[in-house]
């Protein structure tokens, strides 16, 4: 079911019993519409916990991760105290980086999902940016 953002605000604000992971679920199905990865340019998909953030490269069209990244594997580990900083995901987005330039994967379009392009996100994004890898 896609909805316009229109159409979700009207049901955020008016109806009060729609439930705050309905409504994600709903905002993140409108965003996937229109975002698709192919092997030309696979899509890099965000899933961001109160802890830890996690990252994978995807691609769509034969619906295989490429790429997978989080503040929990054990070369960003070492360097963090915790997983939920800004600074660690800055560092998650250059290891994704590096490790997507080593299979050839210099061109991604990016799936923030459910979340604002602020903070944690957008660190990840940064780091991403500054590892190599264009969006």
């Amino acid at each position: 079911m896609k909805l316009s953002k229109r159409v979700l605000w009207k049901l955020k604000n008016k109806n009060k019993k729609l439930k705050p992971n309905r409504y994600k679920k709903l905002k993140r199905e409108s965003l996937r519409g229109i975002i698709k990865g192919t092997l030309e340019r696979p899509r890099l998909s965000v899933y961001r916990s109160n802890e830890n953030i996690y990252a994978q490269i995807i691609d769509d069209i034969s619906a295989t991760t490429l790429v997978s990244c989080s503040t929990l594997d054990r070369d960003i580990r070492i360097d963090i105290k915790n997983g939920r900083t800004c600074y660690a995901s800055q560092l998650m987005g250059r290891k994704l980086a590096k490790l997507s330039l080593d299979k050839n994967i210099t061109r991604i379009v990016f799936d923030r999902g459910p979340y604002l392009y602020h903070g944690r996100i957008k660190a990840l994004a940064d780091g991403a940016r500054a590892g190599g890898l264009d969006f």
